[in-house]
């Protein structure tokens, strides 16, 4: 099981790290992957061939014109997460390249690489005990860190 993380370029790298961070706190395998979907369909058709027998997450990260997410999407019959990182550019109107995608085409569409990540682990939850715990654990901790934060401010 893992979270096969493909960004449309080098630079969503630092977004895609983020993600790669949280998983490894929870203990679930990821790797990184760079393919545009507008300037080489065919190297992520590839990439995706490679993981068609195992258990996996697409997360997609890509921004401006992201026809990745969809692009993935409409080739695999595992979840696909979209989390484009987010640009002042268009006042974040490029987000809507990852919101409207053609019928039968659906990644989820996730904007914060941490909740990605969960995201993620959740569906790989569904038939790992292991990670499933890991996910609880993860929600305990942020439950204490509310209750520390109230406790200091009272």
């Amino acid at each position: 099981m893992k979270v096969v993380i493909m960004m449309g370029s080098k630079s969503d790298l630092a977004w895609s790290k983020k993600i790669k961070d949280v998983l490894s706190k929870l203990g679930i395998e990821s790797t990184l992957r760079i393919a545009s979907a507008h300037k080489v369909p065919l190297k992520v058709l590839e990439i995706i061939k490679e993981y068609e027998g195992e258990d996996v997450v697409f997360v997609t990260v890509a921004g401006r014109s992201n026809a990745l997410s969809g692009f993935v999407d409409a080739n695999v019959v595992k979840p696909v997460i979209a989390c484009p990182p987010y640009s002042d550019k268009f006042a974040g109107a490029d987000i809507f390249s990852s919101l409207r995608m053609p019928s039968g085409v659906c990644p989820m569409v996730v904007l914060d690489p941490e909740q990605a990540a969960i995201a993620s682990a959740k569906i790989l939850a569904i038939k790992n005990k292991e990670i499933e715990q890991k996910i609880r654990e993860y929600q305990e901790k942020k439950r204490r860190e509310i209750e520390e934060a109230d406790k200091e401010v009272k």
